[in-house]
């Protein structure tokens, strides 16, 4: 389980660096001229780095995984049409919900970026279905390897949190202070947190679970008794004192063999696939031909 959800954040990366690159490259092709491509995208001193030069070096870093990366997606849609292959939409929400509860930032909480990673959820099971579609796998199989692997199809519930950090007890009361008369606890864990990373996304630390260990265990304690838009009296931590607030909670659940039988069957399955995992299986069959492709014979 936990190796899947790493190729699934992995993909879904993957999948934002692709339309990240796609949109800037849709904008080049769409000045059909050479005003917005000449465009200074940054200077340094009397010197200028145009866009077209920032295009072409996104491209010369990333652009073969990027497209290898697009044409899978269009491999795995045409092969799943071909096969008449189908994941279900609570297979996908039951993906992203421990997506959700496993790597989360404050992105993820846009309905764009959500609707990004389920999609890319969908590719990767539809993926996976259709390179197991020939394997066998006896229903005697599946429930014993789901009575040997339970915990994995149990999500603890889940806390969503923001904070703010400060160095000492006084300056924690103050920013309680300010946030009881209506300030804003984004605008102010952007503006006096101390810890950084959290601070530039204003407080927010996304899931946090039982056995968590990036933050201290009275996070948790304390997000217990909170109600959703409530903070915390200050609470001590190794940086000096810390303010959570509640932004949400997801409540856990157990899914019986029959929620996740699919899913314990695509698990044996490609365990047993001798052949790797790979949508590149397919090109072939999908008469793929590509620029690089190209460039090799070329070469």
């Amino acid at each position: 389980m936990k190796r899947k959800q790493l190729w699934i954040v992995i993909a879904a990366l993957i999948l934002l660096n692709c339309l990240t690159l796609s949109f800037f490259l849709s904008k080049m092709k769409d000045a059909s001229g050479t005003s917005i491509n000449e465009e200074a995208v940054a200077t340094v001193g009397k010197s200028n780095i145009t866009r077209q030069q920032w295009l072409n070096e996104l491209e010369l870093r990333y652009g073969k995984d990027v497209l290898k990366d697009m044409i899978d997606q269009k491999v795995i849609k045409e092969m799943a049409a071909k096969y008449k292959i189908n994941v279900s939409d609570q297979d996908v929400e039951r993906e992203y919900r421990i997506l959700q509860t496993t790597y989360s930032s404050p992105s993820e909480n846009k309905k764009t970026t959500e609707k990004r990673w389920k999609e890319q959820i969908r590719n990767t099971l539809l993926q996976e279905e259709i390179l197991t579609r020939d394997v066998e796998v006896s229903e005697k199989e599946m429930k014993a390897y789901y009575e040997a692997n339970k915990a994995m199809y149990t999500i603890p519930t889940a806390y969503h949190l923001s904070h703010i950090i400060v160095k000492t007890s006084d300056e924690a009361e103050k920013a309680i202070k300010e946030l009881s008369q209506g300030s804003s606890f984004t605008a102010l864990a952007m503006e006096k947190s101390i810890e950084d990373f959290s601070a530039n996304e204003g407080g927010d630390i996304g899931f946090i679970m039982q056995g968590e260990e990036r933050f201290p265990l009275e996070y948790l304690q304390t997000a217990k008794k909170l109600k959703k838009g409530a903070w915390s009296d200050p609470i001590q931590v190794e940086q000096g004192f810390a303010i959570i607030k509640l932004e949400g909670k997801m409540n856990g659940k157990k899914y019986s063999y029959e929620d996740v039988k699919q899913q314990v069957r695509r698990e044996i399955a490609l365990e047993q696939m001798k052949a790797s995992a790979s949508t590149t299986n397919f090109w072939q069959e999908a008469k793929v031909e590509w620029f690089y492709g190209k460039k090799d014979a070329n070469q």
